[in-house]
């Protein structure tokens, strides 16, 4: 929707063909009304004026259009005036998440309380050079409904960033920075938290995105130990451009088993520290933890991740069954395709995962299963052996297990605290640390192992690269190459002595023997076919010599 500076709201794109020099407005009579531009003068006045602040071109079939596109009309709005009209004050926020925040998340948690929700994160790099990538993952979820939306990049490069984001900014209201993700993968491409002690980089890449888009510009941060050096961040982001910053109040070694708990503390010191919207990260399970989140810190919302993958019905306060959940995102999944199936199954692993404790043959069905009805099937089949448990009235045992809620009710994951993971050793999830090679192996080679027993996982065992000695290519094929060699130096050595290389795919002397084979049964052949036509009785010829003479007589 278009963002205006008047009281109007919800107005539709507008439209301007420019066909033989006349400007022809397209749009409503309502619209034109809202926008007093009842003729096409008008509404070019109003960009020659400067009340629209920039048009976009597109082709068509019949000329050009020039496209007042959301993201360009008016001036950008900034800080508290971006939350207040573009943002329409939203308080409860859906987090940006990895493959997990797709289009029919967004639209199943804004169905249940959600105002504001970020796309997945997506890869600055990857966005700008392939275009299937940006289809898949922004331009093919363009929908109405899923309004107000923000796009989350992580990049470490100023025009690269800058350059995602004109790409992005005319399908989303603002752009955020990825200053927050602290998984491995961030640390090995150098983004998201592990950017946060390279200040004049941040600097340089929020204000040049500021001051060449047309749409505001918002970070989202993980604080440091140091409550006044967490201040300092925030000031310079704000100084630098930033228009709204999300806090998450754990440092970027608060991860897995070490997540702890999030310090409103520092999120409190923050917004009293700035001049900008801020949004507060972590501990919120409840609506309960919202309301009192927003009183201790003052912030103007909050923000909410792994809460509501558990529960998309948190923001309303209410904790509904599972299946009820399950089979309305199912619904939104089919309603707007394509959706990866790996997402998927991820939300109703996330959605069935206390019940999923009970039911393990359904969890491995549920890994299994290779298409969406498959996995509503299997959804299926738990909703049923759900409400046959709660016919029987077992209600009772799952208060023995410590879940405040059946494991069939929508409720949180609450993570166990360092000192339970370390007692936890007989565990039947750990139970893979008792076996053959549990100090070389992670747990995740391992359960690969246990799914195939006859591979190497063991990397001691395994033979490993060298340099080709002879032209110093790399790799060589595992080593397992008969001649030590690269592919290239292997062919021509095979070929020149005539051997073999299995693993190379090489049989030159293979092929040579089966030639030798083949050449002498052909001779062998034609030898006996001589001994054959030796042996034909020749009288036969002499009678029929006989019986023509007379003929040739006569």
């Amino acid at each position: 929707m278009s963002e205006y500076t008047t009281e109007v709201k919800d107005l539709p794109t507008i439209e301007a063909v420019d066909i033989t020099n006349y400007l022809v407005l397209q749009t409503s009579y309502y619209t034109r009304q809202q926008m007093k531009a009842f003729k096409s003068l008008e509404a070019y006045n109003f960009f020659v004026s400067g009340w629209v602040h920039n048009l976009g071109t597109k082709r068509l079939r019949d000329g050009y259009s020039l496209v007042f596109a959301r993201s360009a009309v008016m001036a950008k709005l900034q800080g508290f005036e971006f939350w207040r009209k573009t943002l329409k004050e939203a308080r409860y926020v859906v987090a940006p998440m990895v493959d997990q925040s797709e289009l029919a998340w967004r639209l199943l948690s804004r169905r249940h309380g959600a105002q504001l929700c970020y796309t997945p994160m997506l890869h600055a790099q990857v966005f700008v050079r392939d275009a299937n990538y940006r289809r898949e993952n922004l331009y093919n979820e363009v929908c109405e409904e899923d309004s107000p939306l923000i796009a989350q990049f992580c990049a470490n490069d100023p025009e690269v960033f800058l350059q995602a984001a004109l790409l992005a900014q005319d399908y989303c209201d603002a752009i955020d920075l990825n200053l927050g993700c602290p998984q491995m993968i961030a640390k090995r491409g150098h983004y998201g938290v592990f950017l946060q002690d390279e200040w004049d980089l941040l600097e340089k890449m929020v204000s040049l995105a500021n001051e060449k888009l047309k749409v505001p510009i918002t970070c989202k941060i993980r604080v440091f130990k140091e409550v006044e050096k967490t201040v300092r961040y925030a000031q310079m982001l704000e100084n630098a451009g930033c228009q709204l910053l999300t806090v998450h109040g754990r440092t970027k070694d608060q991860k897995g088993a070490m997540t702890g708990i999030a310090s409103w503390e520092h999120i409190k010191a923050v917004r009293q520290a700035v001049n900008i919207p801020v949004f507060a990260n972590g501990n919120i399970q409840h609506l309960s933890d919202v309301e009192r989140c927003i009183q201790e810190t003052g912030v103007q919302g909050v923000m909410s991740a792994e809460g509501n993958l558990h529960n998309p019905a948190l923001f309303e306060g209410r904790s509904p069954p599972v299946w009820e959940m399950a089979e309305e995102y199912l619904e939104v999944v089919k309603r707007y395709p394509p959706c990866t199936l790996s997402y998927v199954r991820a939300h109703l692993f996330k959605l069935w995962h206390h019940t999923l404790q009970i039911h393990q043959d359904l969890r491995e069905e549920l890994a299994k299963v290779k298409t969406l009805e498959g996995l509503a099937d299997v959804s299926k089949q738990l909703r049923l052996r759900c409400q046959e448990e709660i016919a029987k009235g077992k209600d009772s045992e799952d208060k023995e297990s410590g879940l405040p809620f059946p494991h069939w009710i929508c409720q949180p994951y609450v993570r166990p605290v360092q000192a339970s993971v370390l007692k936890k050793t007989v565990c039947q999830k750990r139970a893979l640390e008792d076996c053959e090679s549990a100090d070389t192996l992670s747990k995740n080679k391992q359960k690969k192992r246990s799914r195939n027993p006859k591979k190497n996982f063991c990397p001691e065992q395994k033979r490993k690269f060298v340099l080709n000695p002879v032209s110093f290519n790399f790799p060589l094929q595992g080593n397992k190459c008969v001649f030590s060699l690269c592919r290239g130096c292997c062919k021509k050595k095979a070929y020149k002595e005539v051997a073999d290389c299995p693993s190379h795919g090489l049989r030159f002397k293979t092929k040579a023997e089966k030639r030798k084979a083949e050449e002498k049964e052909q001779a062998e052949r034609s030898t006996t076919e001589v001994e054959r036509s030796d042996h034909i009785p020749q009288p036969l010829q002499d009678s029929r010599r006989e019986l023509e003479e007379p003929r040739l007589l006569l």
